[in-house]
């Protein structure tokens, strides 16, 4: 009988180092306590031991709390002479909003590519083009507000993630909040990403929650993106929890200014 299919595990290389204080390994265990739900999307290594870099799909996220994102990044740090390690970690909604992280963490953007892609494409050109900007995050221009993932874990339904950030760009002072909504279809075979612009935190809290009106896209750079923006305006069918959801990402594995008001949350 054939075996079942493990996705492999992420390499930590902690083999022989121990944690440099009590909070880091408490915190350490804390995220990986259920290493075999982490699948491993990208990774780096440096030559001198010192960094490793991670960005994992959480398969547990859909038994946490409603809308938990369902990516996770980390980046272990190892005293090779004291053969101690600490690591930093964080959540993500998406997965270019995680490979900004990582590259912000010093990890090179080319590994921070996803190592194989066998999950859903972009659908087209503009989804493309937002996907870049949030990697890049030109001048720290977005700041990631609140998330929410809705992922019904059915082939019934496609999954939807809407992304509120606060956009410091003078041209999007008149609305300045903007929500990144990507849906994936239900097939898994391709999804999009669309930018909605929101003059308040409320506004934007309501489209995602309600619906009731086709996303207020963004203003288009260019005639010819600004024409598949149109296409884009059809209201999608598939319900979805709000924003009020603390900050945490996943779809299977596919590829500051003023401070602005902050979007109500529900408890951790």
């Amino acid at each position: 009988m054939a075996n079942s299919y493990e996705p492999p595990r992420p390499d930590y290389r902690i083999d022989g180092f121990e944690a440099a204080t009590e909070r880091t390994e408490d915190d350490f265990f804390s995220v990986t306590l259920s290493g075999d739900m982490l699948v491993p999307l990208a990774e780096h290594h440096s030559t001198d031991g010192r960094d490793t870099y991670l960005l994992v799909y959480d398969r547990a996220a859909i038994w946490d709390l409603p809308g938990t994102a369902e990516y996770v990044t980390l980046h272990l740090t190892r005293d090779t002479a004291q053969r101690t390690f600490d690591f930093a970690h964080e959540r993500h909604p998406v997965i270019p909003l995680a490979q900004n992280w990582l590259t912000r963490q010093g990890c090179p953007a080319e590994s921070a590519e996803l190592s194989k892609n066998h999950g859903p494409r972009p659908a087209d050109a503009l989804t493309a083009r937002l996907e870049d900007m949030l990697r890049a995050n030109p001048d720290d221009r977005y700041t990631v507000l609140d998330h929410s993932t809705d992922n019904p874990c059915s082939f019934d339904f496609g999954i939807e993630v809407s992304t509120l950030v606060h956009d410091s760009h003078p041209a999007s002072a008149l609305a300045p909040y903007r929500v990144f909504h990507e849906e994936t279809t239900k097939d898994f075979r391709s999804y999009t990403v669309r930018e909605g612009t929101f003059p308040s935190v409320e506004a934007a809290d309501t489209w995602v929650r309600e619906r009731s009106t086709p996303l207020p896209l963004a203003p288009a750079p260019d005639g010819a993106i600004g024409l598949r923006a149109e296409a884009a305006r059809a209201r999608s069918t598939v319900n979805s929890g709000g924003l009020a959801v603390p900050p945490a990402a996943v779809i299977p594995p596919r590829s500051p200014s003023a401070a602005p008001a902050r979007v109500r949350r529900s408890a951790p």
